[in-house]
């Protein structure tokens, strides 16, 4: 096996199969593909994929309903890969446990890039089993450096064991909720502007002078959806995620116990 890992291509047009096959073999992956939905499943269970482009038109099912059984067994890195660039299919695919989401046309060192990005953070962010305490069974976040634990309104976080926890109760968030939630705890109240939180969510892969689309920041406007879900916020009364209007979102204030 390669030092990259596996990857697996699902995708029905074979001249962008080929495409992401090449790319991601320049990358280092050892590389396997799929014309279908149903196959590619199977693929990704028997390779034990790292990384997973999926095509969201594929011929025998939708790639959101792949990717809900993919995320049955598996938490490799997704990336959806389609032609429609409407909000509602972007909102669909974060929910679904997307990673990533790019549109087609694409290009080639974009997609090398993002998954470069993605392979850096660490994985399964809040996806894992929280310690139990001796009595009672309640998870708990461990403790750890000041500058990695933050604690705000019944919200712990733990940054190096990369846990979270409200109330006690485990927190399952994707990669991206998790970097983001981080990024809005560490920054104490300060506001985070949608640009910012790109950053946050991507990695490396944008610096500071890196363009970012419109379709980056709506990315990100779903994935703060899914955590006020998660979290269980009033949208009169936020304990956690304060939005900015036109600009983009902070930390709320804290509230006595």
């Amino acid at each position: 096996m390669s030092e990259s890992g596996v990857a697996v291509v699902i995708e029905d047009d074979e001249d962008v199969r080929n495409l992401v096959d090449a790319i991601l073999k320049e990358a280092g992956f050892v590389v396997h593909s799929a014309s279908t939905g149903r196959e590619g499943v199977e693929v990704v269970r028997d390779k034990h994929a790292a990384v997973v482009t999926l095509d969201v038109g594929l011929p025998d099912m939708d790639g959101h309903e792949v990717l809900r059984r993919i995320r049955q067994f598996s938490d490799a890195y997704v990336v959806m890969l389609t032609a429609r660039n409407d909000e509602p299919d972007t909102l669909t695919a974060f929910l679904t446990g997307a990673d990533d989401y790019i549109t087609k046309p694409f290009l080639p060192r974009e997609l090398r890039a993002r998954i470069t990005a993605m392979m850096r953070r660490p994985r399964g962010g809040g996806r894992q089993a929280l310690p139990q305490e001796a009595t009672g069974g309640r998870p708990v976040l461990p403790d750890g450096p000041d500058e990695t634990v933050f604690k705000h309104n019944g919200l712990a976080l733990n940054y190096k064991a990369r846990m979270a926890a409200l109330r006690g109760s485990v927190l399952m968030l994707t990669r991206s909720e998790f970097d983001l939630l981080f990024d809005l705890l560490r920054s104490n109240g300060e506001v985070r502007t949608r640009a910012d939180l790109v950053r946050a969510a991507r990695g490396s892969y944008y610096d500071d002078n890196a363009y970012i689309s419109e379709a980056d920041e709506r990315a990100v406007e779903s994935h703060i959806g899914n955590l006020r879900r998660k979290l269980g916020e009033d949208p009169q009364s936020p304990r956690f995620l304060q939005t900015v209007r036109g600009v983009g979102y902070r930390l709320a204030p804290k509230r006595p116990d």
